[in-house]
């Protein structure tokens, strides 16, 4: 195994499709990045054809353990920023009730245990949206209880959550100068 750049990027992929594959083109312009692949995104991965190629200094974790191995690095000082993004109303929804039974709320949780700071963008942030599913765009509509875990989420220590993909690229720009 090569030797790990310490510290790097950890991004979790949920099972959304909403901005699913422009969150691959900002993956691709990080250096040193973990990209964690819950089961649901491997399903994602295939309805949207899009192929898991990274620059050399990234690193792809698949949801393959029952306990979310992958994780331990935030417990090493490996991690200095989570991103979940996009972020499922399930994702979004377990973070704030503290669940952590996937690999993209294992990476949530341990990293709000190891006071790494964490950028979510939601799905779920608007009474009506648009997204792009496999077939075209589609409006969607979430749910007053979708629209009040986004809420909540946002007032969680060490937490930002974006509501667009400009939101996400300010976040991640911020976030680099921080930590260089």
């Amino acid at each position: 195994m090569t030797r790990l750049h310490t510290p790097r990027w950890a991004w979790a992929l949920t099972g959304s499709g909403h901005f699913f594959v422009e969150s691959f083109e900002l993956i691709r312009t990080l250096e040193h990045c973990d990209v964690f692949v819950s089961k649901a995104a491997n399903e994602v991965l295939r309805m949207y054809k899009v192929k898991l190629d990274f620059p050399e200094t990234t690193r792809v974790l698949h949801d393959k353990t029952a306990s979310s191995v992958p994780v331990g690095g935030f417990y090493n000082g490996v991690y200095h920023t989570a991103i979940i993004a996009p972020a499922t109303s399930n994702t979004v929804a377990k973070c704030v009730a503290g669940i952590s039974d996937s690999l993209p709320t294992n990476v949530y949780a341990q990293a709000g245990k190891c006071r790494v700071s964490s950028i979510v963008f939601a799905c779920d942030t608007a009474p009506e949206l648009e997204t792009m599913a496999p077939g075209g765009m589609v409006k969607v509509y979430p749910r007053p209880i979708d629209l009040e875990n986004t809420a909540r989420l946002k007032t969680y220590e060490r937490t930002e959550v974006v509501e667009s993909l400009a939101e996400l690229k300010a976040a991640i720009a911020r976030r680099a100068k921080e930590v260089a």
